[in-house]
């Protein structure tokens, strides 16, 4: 029996499901079928060159006609999404592409399957692998190593691809097939969730900048306390470290603005800032100090600090007192053409002229260790590292970007495996979805939606994604919001103390500072994976996401504002987005058949296959939740709808068991484990006997006409505490 691939290459043409995506691939350009699980699914892209470079551009035939998403990095440091048809479309830096066809394995036929194809361009040895387009059409692969000295003339394994009906499905698929073929990362479904994501959080960041004090630290704590949500996890941004800058003013330096990101560290311990009336005190640092108060007096269970991967935005000081046995010596950042062809940054631009302290990477582990031993010892739980893509820059002498990185993130894992208990760190430009919040650039806000969801189609399959930190009081806070509840992410904010809008966290903290968190990463729906709602126009962005016994939808407004190609930044590109219409069903969540378990019939309190349509103005949401019904008894169905004050309402309910009375019996005792507290919904096609919580008899509301039955659930005295609801049909 013969097996035939379902991407090949056919008389120069790139063939999948025997539809040609690609034409004209060159004679260089090598296919290798994948091994293994999806043998007939999957394969590799490579090709050979005559001379041997540090840097190669291969195209690989015409793409035309088709239509694709993309990820692509728009500056150093972070990705956005692109919509296209042809080669031209797809922007430097391309990370990730998935592309839609019809299925011509048996001939061109309007009902063939569709089949979604994802590219996901890989590392080689010492090299790295990325995509981009040409104004001939064709797709590109930009192969480099980022050190002159290391050369090759072939990379045999540079892009892999695989294709399939469902495109969630499709790209885990690819994501595995890569882990099995790299044997460097682990899927995310293979990963253990740090403790921290299903607690609220405050993160010092935009509340006070690097100006961040011991004190304020305590203020912004008790401020949220006092308020009803209390935070659980904190984190101490950029501020806390001991830094110094040598770079002086030089009328003729052409960088001046940006010269503070040359900063170097000075010293692993906390600044003057966190030491008790500016003293160092050796029995109890003041960093030990902070922590020890959040954790007794604020009930603050998780603290991390933030850290640059290379210690300092401009790294560490060479031969700074105590830090000598680093062998740090300075390095002057060279980034690849790709990020230089789209966004500058002032960062790179400062970096490029003072310099950057780079730590030896074989002393880099007894750097991290060091620093993350004392921040153990004063009682931090993990840290945010940032500044990441700044050593992919340094590679020049070093092997190039994928050994120093390589060197550097191995010394990291194995530095906060051995001091943090939970391996806790928040890689927040490795985990982070998205760039920043930015409470003041009225062009971020939308864009910030569209882009966590699109990047969590790709970034979903390695990490819990990070949306990122918001503000609660801000024009834009309940859009930010009801994103976070959708999103499966951590739920955390920046206020400043006082400043914040209680009523809006309180749809998202419960009184014990527990969230009601969504059980994936979020992501698009399938019909919104092609358009483009940050600049078509016309297209509303859904993100889907479920929870233990539900769907849930959240319809966006994001049109308005996105990376600009030609002004190579965020911009606003219509002030006055028109008034959008869409509309949602059940089969929006991907996977509402394996919540919903074999028997369903596809209702959802709605009847199978209902739409509902939904207008939104920008920046305007709307969230839905689709709660599968089940046939408790004779003639009647039930399905559990959760805490109906709450974004993620459905999130409430942990469990959904039916117990007949008797196969001859038409009574059912309907058994719910619900979190949290507040009004709790539910749907009954006929009234409930009656209820009972925790074994005690509780009254309850039912509305004929719509089945929507109500009760209030009280606050309970423990910590995640689920109560036991029932209900006698």
């Amino acid at each position: 029996m013969t097996v035939t691939p379902k991407i090949s290459v056919n008389d120069g043409n790139l063939v999948v499901h025997g539809k040609t995506m690609l034409k004209g691939v060159p004679e260089n350009i090598v296919v290798t079928p994948g091994s293994g699980v999806g043998l007939v699914e999957g394969a590799f892209i490579g090709a050979t060159a005559t001379h041997t470079k540090s840097l190669h551009v291969f195209p690989v035939g015409v793409l035309e006609d088709v239509r694709f998403m993309c990820l692509f990095r728009f500056k150093l440091w972070w990705m956005t999404q692109r919509m296209g048809t042809c080669g031209k479309d797809i922007p430097l830096e391309t990370q990730f592409m998935l592309l839609e066809s019809k299925d011509a394995s048996e001939g061109e036929n309007d009902d063939a399957p569709t089949i979604y194809t994802v590219l996901l361009p890989l590392l080689e040895g010492q090299f790295r692998a990325v995509l981009q387009g040409n104004e001939k059409n064709e797709l590109e692969i930009c192969l480099e190593s980022g050190d002159n000295a290391v050369e090759t003339n072939q990379g045999l394994y540079l892009v892999y691809m695989h294709a399939g009906t469902n495109p969630f499905e499709v790209i885990t698929q690819a994501v595995k097939a890569v882990e099995k073929h790299l044997q460097t990362f682990h899927h995310r479904m293979n990963k253990k969730l740090p403790s921290f994501i299903d607690w609220f959080g405050w993160c010092t960041w935009d509340a006070f900048y690097t100006d961040v004090t011991a004190e304020g630290v305590e203020e912004g704590l008790k401020s949220l306390s006092e308020g009803g949500t209390p935070p659980r996890f904190l984190i101490i941004d950029d501020g806390w470290q001991q830094i110094g800058n040598e770079a002086k003013a030089d009328p003729n330096c052409v960088v001046q603005e940006g010269a503070q990101f040359a900063n170097r560290l000075i010293g692993i311990k906390e600044n003057v800032k966190f030491q008790k009336n500016g003293k160092t005190d050796d029995q109890e640092p003041g960093l030990k100090h902070v922590v020890k108060e959040a954790k007794e007096h604020r009930n603050v269970k998780y603290v991390y600090v933030w850290h640059a991967l290379a210690g300092y935005w401009g790294g560490v000081q060479p031969a700074g007192p105590g830090l000598e046995h680093y062998d740090t010596a300075l390095a002057y950042p060279v980034q690849s053409p790709g990020v230089t062809g789209n966004q500058p940054d002032i960062v790179m631009d400062s970096l490029a002229v003072h310099g950057l302290g780079l730590v030896h990477p074989q002393k880099v582990f007894n750097f991290y260790n060091e620093l993350h031993s004392y921040l153990a010892s004063c009682g931090v739980d993990g840290v945010k590292v940032d500044v990441q893509n700044i050593i992919e820059t340094l590679g020049a002498g070093h092997g190039g970007r994928v050994s120093l990185t390589r060197s550097y993130h191995q010394a990291l894992e194995a530095s906060v495996s051995r001091n943090f208990a939970e391996n806790g760190t928040i890689a927040c430009m490795l985990v982070r979805a998205s760039d920043d919040f930015y409470p003041h650039d009225p062009a971020s806000h939308t864009i910030h939606i569209s882009s966590v969801a699109y990047n969590s189609v790709f970034l979903g399959e390695f990490m819990q994604p990070d949306w990122d930190m918001f503000h609660s009081l801000h024009p834009a806070a309940d859009y930010h919001a009801a994103a976070r509840a959708v999103g499966g992410c951590a739920i955390y904010v920046s206020d400043k103390p006082g400043h914040h809008n209680f009523e809006l966290l309180k749809k998202l903290v419960l009184p014990d500072g527990s969230v009601l968190r969504a059980k994936l990463p979020g992501r698009p729906t399938v019909d919104c994976l092609f358009v483009d709602p940050a600049r078509d126009g016309i297209s509303l962005l859904k993100i889907w996401n479920v929870n233990k016994c539900s769907g849930v939808v959240g319809v966006f407004n994001c049109q308005g504002a996105g990376w600009c190609k030609v002004a190579k930044k965020t911009r606003i590109h219509d002030a006055s987005p028109g008034t959008l219409t869409s509309s949602v069903k059940a089969t929006d969540v991907d996977s509402i058949a394996q919540i919903a378990g074999p028997e369903w019939n596809g209702d959802a309190v709605l009847p199978k296959g209902t739409s509902l349509p939904v207008t939104l103005k920008v920046l305007e949401y709307e969230l839905f939740h689709f709660c599968p019904l089940k046939n408790v008894a004779a003639n009647i169905s039930f399905a559990p709808i959760g805490l109906l004050d709450m974004f993620n309402t459905t999130g409430a309910v942990e469990q959904f068991d039916v117990e007949q009375a008797s196969e001859a019996s038409s009574a059912a005792t309907i058994t719910l484990k619900v979190r949290g507290c507040g009004r709790f919904g539910a749907y009954c096609s006929q009234k409930p006997l009656k209820c009972t919580v925790d074994d005690i008899e509780t009254g309850f509301n039912y509305e004929a006409a719509t089945g929507l039955v109500t009760l209030t659930i009280p606050i309970p005295n423990e910590e995640m505490y689920k109560w036991s609801i029932k209900f006698h049909v």
